[in-house]
């Protein structure tokens, strides 16, 4: 006997949020107001506490157009990964710069992304937890304009869903996507023979329904070698392959869309070239390219297709730039060559390489110059190591701006984050706090 269930959605504003003294790097005079009330005062950035890790403005705007032009020029839409920021005012921009989908890799976010209103979810995992599909089942009967579309990679993880999904009231089939992986990758099925089986699954069930094929080709490369573009654009034939063998099959229901979902922030130009064939009136090809709107000063810089030196065919109308940086203090100068920061592991991301020093000021919203021969050697939990030459000026209290590497791990660090209208300014104002939820 199937089990009714409902759930309470919350509404899209549950109400004006105090800031707090344990909110890392807000001024004091931010206590007990609201974001609002704060921003009306309309602070600088010289009036926050170092560390302190900012949001550019213009250039948010900048990788909003560039993204949204190049995907229509190019064919494909984009379901940006909203777990790089974890943000919904950003992913809010990007849905109304034309994202028709916002990328999520967990049950949690599913959720901060509902509460928040966001409709049109593609969850980048499989989702066999009973409890998170309870709530989606609910979710969806409650809200008959959202769609989570999720992945599977195995007969086996269609079975999970139904055993659940089978003991409760489904009114509207859920949509998988089935996960072509690659030996050596990471989840996915590792041969089209494999995930064709999966398609077979899925479309004998009633509760699911097949709605395409997907993956996730940055596992398989890290860098733009011949050897990686290979491989990967091995990985979107197999991909190309897997859709057209189950259009022949006719495996796909008779109604709704179809989508073919690849594409990270490294590699989405191949995605473009392999799978944007595919498209048609009712076939839909999606990347997910969740790191572009922020960008970075390492890993993405160095592998993006819209970046100068790239000699792939990169269209230099179409250029990223980095919207994240954190300004840190010298706190210590303890022999020649070496200064300590005020800023470590809890403060800046360091999985894709380290912080790069880029200016030097005396203090925040003082003017800044550029910091020559200097390097971030390491990072402990709350300092970073900063060689410097011996005869540098550099004085305990003069602050630093760093460029940081990869945004995924530098959001989840920072629970409201300043956005400046723009970080070339002297002291650039403050036009909003940004709130993740991680």
């Amino acid at each position: 006997m199937k089990r009714e269930m409902s759930i309470r959605m919350p509404a899209f504003d549950s109400g004006p949020e105090r800031l707090s003294s344990v909110d890392k790097a807000l001024p004091v005079t931010a206590e007990h107001t609201t974001a609002a009330d704060f921003l009306a005062t309309q602070p600088r950035l010289s009036a926050f506490t170092t560390p302190v890790m900012t949001l550019d403005d213009s250039a948010i705007d900048q990788n909003l157009a560039t993204m949204a032009g190049w995907c229509k020029a190019h064919g494909v839409e984009l379901a940006p990964h909203g777990k790089t920021t974890m943000a919904p005012a950003v992913w809010t921009r990007q849905l109304d710069a034309g994202a028709t989908a916002i990328t999520l890799a967990t049950s949690h976010q599913v959720r901060v992304a509902v509460h928040f209103g966001i409709r049109r979810i593609q969850l980048a995992n499989a989702l066999i937890d009973p409890v998170a599909l309870r709530w989606l089942a609910a979710a969806m009967a409650d809200l008959p304009d959202l769609e989570v579309t999720v992945w599977a990679d195995s007969p086996q993880t269609v079975d999970a869903m139904l055993a659940t999904l089978d003991d409760i009231p489904v009114t509207r089939p859920i949509p998988v996507l089935v996960e072509l992986g690659a030996p050596g990758g990471r989840t996915g099925a590792r041969s089209v023979a494999e995930a064709e089986a999966v398609a077979a699954r899925i479309a004998d069930a009633d509760a699911v329904r097949l709605a395409g094929v997907c993956g996730y080709e940055g596992a398989l490369a890290h860098d733009r070698t011949e050897a990686s573009l290979a491989r990967v654009r091995g990985y979107l034939d197999d991909m190309a392959r897997l859709h057209r063998m189950l259009e022949a099959q006719r495996l796909y229901p008779t109604d709704g869309d179809i989508v073919v979902s690849a594409g990270g922030s490294a590699y989405f130009d191949l995605v473009a070239a392999v799978l944007a064939p595919l498209a048609d009136e009712r076939v839909r090809v999606v990347i997910r390219a969740g790191a572009s709107v922020i960008h970075d000063d390492g890993f993405y810089t160095g592998i993006t297709p819209l970046q100068p030196g790239t000699d792939d065919g990169a269209d230099p109308a179409y250029r990223l730039r980095s919207a994240m940086h954190v300004w840190t203090r010298v706190v210590s100068r303890p022999e020649p060559g070496l200064a300590l920061l005020d800023a470590g592991k809890r403060d800046v991301p360091f999985d894709e390489g380290l912080p790069t020093p880029q200016l030097v000021a005396d203090q925040l919203g003082s003017p800044a110059t550029p910091l020559v021969g200097a390097q971030i050697t390491a990072v402990n939990d709350q300092h970073a190591f900063l060689t410097i030459p011996p005869d540098s000026d550099l004085r305990v209290g003069n602050v630093v701006r760093l460029g940081l590497s990869h945004p995924c791990t530098a959001f989840d660090k920072w629970r409201w984050i300043p956005l400046v209208a723009d970080d070339s300014s002297v002291d650039p104002a403050v036009i909003d706090l940004i709130r993740t939820y991680f």
